[in-house]
């Protein structure tokens, strides 16, 4: 991590711990936001001004918490007015790199080579994790918000007529639900396989893992009135949260998470709710299961050896989707 603007340590997973040894994560530290006028938001300061070709974001395949911002960027047509770099799948002791996987890009407008690097370009003095995703402005050569949820918020509704206004993932009717609904599944099943797999004790874990599955439980029976999507017929940003959990499930959190109990593919109405968010039109293309495998199964403290299963491919569930890659 950085601490006073210098790379001191190997990148390590457990961010800190509580009294019971359970994963506690980290707070983000750049909480802007871009707005259509560049008035303040409802954190930080303003100056914002969402202006075509501005805006730059940072991502990570692997990360559900970049992978949403993914997703609201494609949806809402912003992806000719907010450039973008993927850093490579691997947790590497250095954190995030710019390089040549496949999937990835280099970082084309500040030129560095790991992500860190952009944090202290922002800020000289910063203290904390590199974390994705990173929303950057190219015009004040900094940071704009790390923060995903905000992020998602913000191309939703900061960007006004740049963005397409037919698609709303946070409707003035519903987001009492949706406030709701991420309150109860960011803690258990977001965060919760988290903290399953970056536990330090038998307790924490355990803890974790009960409610990975009681919000997996409780989730299944959402949907059994025929719903297709949590709050019903419109998909929300509600969805882009559960779904970018759903899709590393088996592929990672079942395994080197340990939320083994069951698998995705035992949930039916889950497994048919995943399929059809993935055939969205947009949303395919922002899901790199090699990515996702060689990120999670890079990671040192809970696989040493670096040893990348060979399944599941995304094909193992979505057969027509099996020649993608």
């Amino acid at each position: 991590m950085l601490v006073n603007g210098k790379w001191t340590a190997e990148w390590h997973p457990v961010q800190a711990t509580d009294e019971k040894g359970g994963f506690v994560r980290q707070t983000s530290s750049f909480r802007h936001w871009v707005t259509p006028d560049g008035a303040p938001g409802i954190t930080g300061s303003g100056g914002f001004i969402a202006e075509p070709d501005r805006y730059h974001l940072y991502v990570a395949l692997i990360c559900p918490w970049a992978s949403r911002t993914l997703i609201a960027r494609k949806l809402k047509g912003l992806e000719s007015v907010i450039s973008l770099s993927v850093v490579e799948p691997w947790l590497l002791d250095e954190g995030w790199h710019f390089g040549d996987y496949p999937g990835a890009t280099r970082d084309t407008v500040n030129h560095k080579e790991w992500l860190h690097q952009l944090y202290t370009q922002a800020d000289s003095g910063f203290t904390g994790r590199a974390t994705v995703p990173v929303l950057w402005d190219k015009k004040t050569h900094t940071i704009v918000n790390n923060e995903s949820a905000d992020i998602v918020r913000m191309l939703n509704s900061g960007f006004g007529t740049l963005a397409d206004s037919r698609i709303d993932l946070y409707p003035a009717a519903l987001r009492e639900e949706i406030d709701q609904l991420n309150a109860e599944i960011y803690p258990r099943l977001n965060n919760g396989v988290y903290r399953a797999g970056f536990a330090t004790t038998q307790e924490s874990y355990q803890e974790a893992c009960d409610g990975v599955f009681a919000m997996l439980d409780s989730l299944e029976n959402r949907l059994a009135d025929g719903r297709p999507f949590l709050t019903g017929s419109e998909f929300t940003e509600a969805d882009i949260r559960l779904f970018v959990t759903l899709i590393r499930f088996d592929a990672a959190y079942h395994g080197i998470f340990k939320c083994n109990l069951r698998p995705l593919q035992a949930y039916a109405r889950l497994l048919g709710y995943t399929r059809r968010i993935l055939a969205i039109p947009g949303i395919r293309e922002t899901v790199n299961i090699d990515h996702i495998k060689q990120g999670y199964y890079s990671i040192k403290a809970l696989n040493p050896n670096g040893i990348v299963p060979t399944g599941p491919d995304l094909g193992a569930y979505w057969p027509e989707e099996q020649h993608h890659g």
